[in-house]
């Protein structure tokens, strides 16, 4: 079963977060709040943070730029994840990866049911790697990020969790580029 092996020692990783919206600011940004403030508590750093309107072209280029960016370990984007004519966040990104989670998603969708019923099925959540950086979509509601950190992320960005995590093996996923 899972646990946290407290030999371990805990490794902080550069987290970006990124709010899809036409309408909200820093200001009134509730879910990449939730975001920031779990991550920090869990003793992670925020790498960087911004707000991008629901466009595919902003959103693409925006986290692409933070994988490329060696400080950078993880990026959560908040919203745009719907079935609305502007929701294009997963349209934006999952051309980026080069590996799709799908288990991200379905254990998403689990713990999301699990609070809100069959509703879940409204939410694109989705989540792969590019450029040796994790990349997790998920709903634009407070709600959803905290389901997300709280039942997800928060172990497996934990390198004491067991019996496995995404710490452990981000040393090795650039290996196909060194391969080359």
């Amino acid at each position: 079963m899972a646990r946290l092996d407290e030999t371990r020692p805990f490794i902080p990783l550069s987290i970006a977060v990124l709010t899809v919206s036409d309408t909200r600011t820093l200001s009134d940004d509730r879910s990449g709040d939730t975001l920031v403030e779990r991550l920090e508590k869990a003793g992670h750093r925020l790498g960087a943070r911004a707000i991008v309107p629901d466009d595919r072209q902003a959103i693409f280029e925006t986290v692409e730029a933070w994988t490329k960016d060696e400080a950078i370990d993880v990026v959560i984007t908040t919203g745009g994840t719907g079935f609305t004519g502007r929701d294009v966040t997963p349209e934006a990104l999952e051309p980026l990866f080069e590996k799709r989670m799908d288990g991200f998603s379905e254990v998403f969708h689990r713990i999301s049911y699990d609070k809100i019923g069959t509703s879940t099925i409204q939410s694109r959540a989705t989540g792969g790697v590019a450029n040796a950086t994790f990349i997790f979509v998920l709903p634009g509601s407070p709600g959803a990020c905290r389901d997300a950190w709280d039942g997800i992320l928060q172990a497996q960005l934990d390198y004491r969790h067991m019996p496995c995590n995404f710490v452990e093996i981000m040393p090795r996923l650039d290996e196909h580029l060194k391969r080359k």
